[in-house]
Order: structure tokens, then C-alpha cells, then sequence
């Protein structure tokens, strides 16, 4: 199975726009949001096109594709006018190899990493920076920001497939990868 990961679209209707276009075109068969869908928060300034009802109408359309835990940004209120599960503080996904841990990174993050049996993998979005990295025994995915990225970094996504996790941006460039 083929999955697409993205976090934190912030209610940016340009942006979710380019992570369907990419999620038809990569042909996954899921899209894996990590949280942050409708609202940019206090913390950020306003996505480009920021317009959340628009959001509303294109992720709905998608219902059927979508896998989502609820970010820090994510309410209750979002969870009426969305036609699909979004409140779930984490999910886990196995493929038959690994475990995937999905979580959005504002409860559990490196520092407080979550109850994960040896060879997990977490997989989390909230810091806006992405990354793909092995680090004293432990694997850590971010696919970075759908709209809002810090640190330098273009908006991004993340393919899983075959093993590898890709990183990649809007424009196809492959920004990191890591073999699991």
C-alpha cells in the first residue's frame, strides 16, 4: 500500500489544493493527515488563502481517502462540518512490516515519546519542520508543513512506499528520503 502524509494545512485552500494534485498524481491509496486541518492558530500568520470552508469541501469530497488524528489546532467545532474522523488523539498503521505511531507532536514528541514497542516508527507533523531520521534506536518521520514550513523549508509532503520514506515538494523535488 502507497500512503501520502501531510500535517498542518491551516486552512489554506491554495495549499490543500496542491497536496490533492500531488496525492492524484503520487497515486496513493491513502492520505495520512497529521492534524492542523481548518485553523492556522494564534502562533501563525495566515496561510496563503486562507479559507477554510473551501478546505471543508475539498477534504470532505476526499472522505473516503483521508486517515487523520487531531492536531492542537483541531476542534470539536471542525469535527461538525468535516465528514470524517478527526478527533483521534493518535492511530497506528501496520503494513506487515512496521508499526507506524501517528501522532501530531504536540502531546507526544521526542521528549515524550509515546507507549511504542521496539522497532515502531513515529510518525508526527505540529513542528512544521520535516524530518526523516534514526536517532538511538528510534525512527522519527516528519513530512514538514503543507502551508506553513519554518526553519527554511518548502512546503512539503511525504510518500511511503516500498520501504522508503520520501519527502518531497510540491514541484516533485525530492527534498529527504530514509529507507525503513
Amino acid at each position: 500500500m502507497k500512503y501520502m502524509f501531510a500535517s498542518d494545512v491551516h486552512g489554506s485552500a491554495y495549499y490543500c489544493r496542491k497536496m490533492l494534485e500531488a496525492f492524484d498524481s503520487e497515486k496513493a491509496d491513502r492520505l495520512v493527515l497529521l492534524g492542523d486541518l481548518l485553523y492556522h492558530g494564534p502562533r501563525n500568520d495566515l496561510p496563503r488563502d486562507y479559507a477554510p470552508k473551501e478546505v471543508i469541501a475539498m477534504l470532505n469530497a476526499r472522505k473516503k481517502d483521508i486517515i487523520t488524528i487531531r492536531g492542537n489546532c483541531d476542534a470539536e467545532v471542525d469535527q461538525m462540518v468535516l465528514e470524517f474522523p478527526i478527533l483521534a488523539d493518535y492511530a497506528l498503521i501496520c503494513d506487515g512490516t512496521h508499526t507506524f505511531y501517528l501522532s501530531h507532536g504536540h502531546v507526544y514528541h521526542e521528549g515524550n515519546m509515546p507507549p511504542m514497542q521496539s522497532g515502531d516508527i513515529f510518525v508526527y507533523g505540529h513542528t512544521h519542520v520535516l524530518r526523516a531520521e534514526k536517532k538511538d534506536g528510534q525512527t522519527f518521520l516528519n513530512p514538514g508543513s503543507v502551508s506553513i514550513p519554518k526553519e527554511g523549508n518548502i512546503p512539503t509532503y511525504a510518500i511511503l512506499a516500498d520501504g522508503m520514506f520520501t519527502i518531497k515538494g510540491f514541484d516533485g523535488t525530492i527534498v529527504k528520503e530514509l529507507e525503513l
